[in-house]
């Protein structure tokens, strides 16, 4: 049986997921920058940190994220402090776009772990699942059945949105390989997401 307040929960899910974010600007970087496959490696991480936190937040622990200021501080601080270490990484340490360059040091275990590691340390999806998702439970039905639902549906409708992106994106991959400024281009891209970075550490999320 459905949840009830299914289609009203996925048009607000819809909403928040094309507000721009974190996920949303490094897929962005990250597929214009190394191609589809790296961004499809890196939707999956992003798609196993959701559930990983959908999955925490029915035994207490994204609850406890949202409660207490100093937990949820070190999340949203260690999540900038990681954006910022990949920003200065793409600025020094990759300067090189060629196809051998990223095949050997880019390759899609490591974008998975990148987007898994930067999804659980997201304070804005910990407290999604505590504030908004329970406000579309009926508590006369199934909570623990509509519970999972309302959270695959969330997943899958942010893996989707994520899959766009990464293909839109993408198509600036090829111009990126060929291009003799790709290595100023690369370091724009590490501004961008020194800025997204920032944006994180002032609470904008919270």
């Amino acid at each position: 049986m459905l949840a009830p307040m299914l289609p009203s929960f996925l048009l607000v899910a819809l909403l928040l997921e094309l507000t721009p974010g974190p996920n949303m600007g490094w897929l962005a970087l990250l597929s214009a920058s190394e191609g589809k496959r790296a961004g499809f490696a890196a939707t999956a991480g992003i798609g196993l940190g959701l559930a990983i936190i959908a999955a925490a937040s029915a035994f207490g622990l994204a609850q406890l994220a949202h409660q207490s200021a100093l937990v949820f501080d070190l999340l949203r601080y260690a999540g900038a402090g990681f954006l910022l270490w990949l920003a200065w990484e793409a600025w020094i340490g990759e300067r090189d776009v060629s196809p051998s360059k990223i095949h050997r040091d880019g390759s899609p275990a490591k974008h998975f772990r990148r987007g898994l590691i930067i999804n659980l340390l997201n304070p804005k999806a910990a407290v999604f699942f505590v504030v908004v998702l329970p406000g579309y439970i009926v508590v006369n039905e199934s909570v623990a059945a509509q519970t999972m639902q309302l959270s695959a549906a969330y997943v899958g409708i942010a893996t989707l949105i994520h899959v766009v992106i990464v293909l839109f994106a993408g198509q600036a991959h090829g111009w990126l390989l060929n291009s003799p400024y790709a290595g100023r281009v690369r370091q724009g891209f590490a501004v961008m997401l020194a800025v997204i970075a920032l944006w994180f550490f002032v609470g904008t999320f919270r």
